[in-house]
C-alpha cells in the first residue's frame, strides 16, 4: 500500500496520530523543596514572581493558574496583572515573563473554547487565544460586570459546563450572617434577602458580553465562600470545596473552646446542582459527628444538629480551616491510572487554628470512581510547602499553595502565593524519594499511610495535632511514636481516646499545652477501632489490633477506672 493510499485511508477512517511525546525536563534534586509520592518529581518553573511587588500598601500575591495547549503558563496576581510565562528552550524553566490584562487583580483564570477567561473582584473577562501568542493581542471582552464585592470573600471563581454556561461564585462578606459578625454573642439575622445577592453560584451565558448579576440564574445558595470549583467531564456535574466558618469559640466560649474551633468545622466538597442549598449561615459540617450542626449564632450549642436536615450533604470532608483555593480535574494521561479523572485541590493553609499549630499547606488528591463521583476519601499529594511542622503564625510558612492546573502533557502545575513560585510536577516512575536517594531520613512532613480506612481516619482526625508522622508538637501535643500508651494496654488506650487523657491516665503523666478532648461522641466503634489499629501498627511497634467489640466494651467502663 502506497503512502498516499494509506494517508487517504487514515483520513477516511478518522484516525488521528498521537502527538509526539515531549521529553520531560530534568527535575530539581530536592523537587523544589516539596515532598511527593514515590514516582513523582518536580521542577521549579519560575520563582520570586511577586517578591518586592506591591499594589499600594498591599504585598502582591500569586493566585490561580492556567496552562495553554503549548505549555505556556498564565498566573493571576491578586491585585495586579496576569503573568504570562514561557519555557522556549524546553529545559523546564520559564525564560520569558510578560505582564498583561486589566490590572485589577483577582484569583481565577482558565482556558475555555479557544478563549482565556479571568476574573477580578467584580467581573469576568475573556480574551481570544491564538496558539503560540504569549500575550493575547485581541481586545478584552467583559462577560459579566458589576458583581457585588465587599471587604471579605470577594474573589470570583468560575467554571464552565458543556452546554455553553459559566458558573460564577458570589461569596458572602460575612463569616456568618450575624450582628455583630465574628464577635462574642453574635446573633444570626434572616438571610432571605441577603442570599438573593450573596452566598451562592450564578449561571451565565459563557459567550455573551456585558451581562450583570440580574442576567444570571441563581444556581445554588447556602454557602459562605468557595473558590475551588470545577466541572467533571464524566459525571457532568460541578464540584466545589467550600471554606468553612471561623471563630466558634469567639462567638460562644461557653459551648466551644479553641479545640472545637480548630477541628470542628470541615472544609467540604459538594456536588453543585441547580437548586442546591449547603446550609450556610444556619449550620456548619462537623467532620467527627458527620452532621450539619446548628451554628451558635442561630442557637447552636455544640450538640444540636440540624434535624431534620434539608441541606445537601458533602461528598468529602476535609479538616477545618485548610482554605481551598483552586481545584483541577486530572484529565491527563501521564500520571498512573488511579489519578485519572480525580481532583487535585490546592489548600492555602489555615490562619486561625492557634494556639494549635497551623495546618493544611498542601495539595490533596481526591479519587473519583468510574461514574465521575468522589469515593469519599482524600490523600496528601504534595506537601512540605510550609517548610516546618510546628508554627502558629502563617508568616512562618515558607510557601502557601494556591493555584493548581493540569497541562496538555499531563503535568501538574502548582503556584505559591507568598513569593510567587511555580512548580511543575511530573511522573517518572522512580521508586525512591529525594531524601532516600541522598541517604537522609524521610521528611517529617511525609504522611504515614498504608491506604487503609484507619490511615484515612488518622489523617483526618489525628494528624492535624499529632502530625502525619506521629511525632507530635513539642510542648503542645504528645508524640505517638514510641508512646507507651499507644504500644501498651489496648483497653487503656481506648478509654483515653473515648474519655480524654485527664480522665484515664495517671496524674503524673507528661503534660501538654493542648489537651485532647473526649472522642466518645465523635467516632463510632468501627471507625475508632480502625483508627487505633492503624496508630498501633504505624507508631506502636506493630502492637495488636483493636476491634469494634473492644471499643464497645470500653465504652461501658467508667471514665475514671484505672
Amino acid at each position: 500500500m502506497g503512502k498516499c493510499t494509506l494517508a487517504l485511508l487514515v483520513a477516511a477512517l478518522g484516525w488521528v496520530a498521537a502527538p509526539p511525546r515531549v521529553p520531560l525536563p530534568t527535575p530539581d534534586a530536592d523537587d523544589g523543596g516539596i515532598t511527593l509520592p514515590a514516582g513523582f518529581r518536580a521542577i521549579v518553573v519560575a520563582d520570586n514572581l511577586v517578591v518586592n511587588r506591591k499594589q499600594g500598601n498591599d504585598a502582591e500575591r500569586l493566585r490561580g493558574i492556567a496552562i495553554a495547549p503549548n505549555g505556556d503558563i498564565y498566573a493571576k496576581t491578586k491585585f495586579g496583572p496576569i503573568l504570562a510565562l514561557r519555557d522556549a528552550d524546553g529545559d523546564g524553566r520559564a525564560e520569558t515573563i510578560k505582564a498583561f490584562g486589566p490590572g485589577d487583580g483577582g484569583t481565577h483564570i482558565a482556558f475555555h473554547d479557544g478563549w482565556l477567561y479571568h476574573s477580578s473582584r467584580t467581573a469576568v473577562y475573556r480574551q481570544k487565544y491564538t496558539p503560540g501568542e504569549l500575550v493575547p493581542a485581541g481586545e478584552t471582552q467583559t462577560i459579566v460586570a458589576r458583581l457585588p464585592a465587599e471587604k471579605d470573600h470577594d474573589a470570583k471563581a468560575f467554571a464552565f459546563d458543556d452546554q455553553g454556561h459559566v458558573l460564577v461564585e458570589v461569596g458572602s462578606p460575612y463569616n456568618v450572617y450575624s450582628n455583630p459578625d465574628r464577635q462574642l454573642g453574635a446573633k444570626g439575622m434572616d438571610p432571605t434577602e441577603f442570599q438573593k445577592t450573596y452566598g451562592g453560584f450564578w449561571r451565565f451565558d459563557a459567550a455573551k458580553p456585558n451581562q450583570t448579576q440580574a442576567d444570571g440564574v441563581r444556581f445554588s445558595t447556602g454557602h459562605r465562600h468557595a473558590l475551588a470549583l470545577a466541572w467533571h467531564p464524566v459525571s457532568k456535574q460541578f464540584f466545589m470545596v467550600q471554606m468553612g466558618r471561623d471563630n466558634l469559640n469567639v462567638v460562644d466560649p461557653v459551648h466551644y473552646d479553641a479545640l472545637d474551633n480548630a477541628e470542628r468545622v470541615s472544609e467540604v466538597m459538594h456536588v453543585v446542582r441547580e437548586g442546591s442549598n449547603f446550609g450556610w449561615p444556619f449550620s456548619y459540617w462537623d467532620p467527627f459527628k458527620k452532621a450539619h450542626m446548628l451554628a451558635p449564632e442561630f442557637g447552636g450549642d455544640n450538640v444540636k444538629r440540624v434535624d431534620p436536615d434539608p441541606y445537601d450533604k458533602p461528598v468529602v470532608a476535609f479538616p477545618a480551616h485548610w482554605a481551598p483555593i483552586q481545584m483541577a480535574i486530572y484529565t491527563g494521561a501521564q500520571f498512573p491510572a488511579k489519578y485519572r479523572n480525580g481532583a487535585f485541590v490546592a489548600f492555602h493553609g489555615s490562619w486561625n487554628r492557634a494556639p494549635r499549630p497551623q495546618a493544611g499547606y498542601q495539595v490533596a488528591f481526591v479519587p473519583f470512581d468510574d461514574r465521575g463521583m468522589p469515593v469519599g476519601t482524600f490523600e496528601t499529594f504534595a506537601d512540605g510547602f510550609a517548610g516546618t511542622r510546628e508554627f502558629v503564625s502563617t508568616g512562618d510558612a515558607r510557601y502557601r499553595p494556591a493555584g493548581v492546573a493540569v497541562g496538555a502533557d499531563g503535568s501538574l502545575y502548582i503556584t505559591d502565593t507568598e513569593k510567587g513560585r511555580v512548580w511543575r510536577v511530573f511522573y517518572t516512575g522512580e521508586t525512591t524519594t529525594p531524601a532516600a536517594r541522598a541517604g537522609a531520613p524521610v521528611s517529617a512532613s511525609t504522611a504515614v499511610t498504608d491506604g487503609s480506612r484507619g490511615a484515612q481516619l488518622y489523617q483526618q482526625a489525628c494528624a492535624p495535632c499529632h502530625m502525619p508522622d506521629g511525632r507530635g508538637v513539642s510542648g503542645m501535643q504528645p508524640p505517638l511514636v514510641q508512646s507507651p500508651v499507644v504500644a501498651g494496654d489496648a483497653a487503656t488506650l481506648i478509654r483515653a481516646v473515648l474519655h480524654g487523657p485527664a480522665q484515664v491516665l495517671p496524674a503524673n503523666r507528661p503534660k501538654y499545652a493542648n489537651l485532647m478532648p473526649p472522642f466518645a461522641g465523635a467516632m463510632n466503634d468501627v471507625d475508632l477501632a480502625a483508627a487505633l489499629t492503624f496508630v498501633r501498627r504505624a507508631f506502636g511497634n506493630g502492637a495488636s489490633p483493636i476491634s469494634a467489640a473492644d471499643v464497645a466494651a470500653q465504652r461501658r467502663v467508667p471514665a475514671g477506672a484505672r
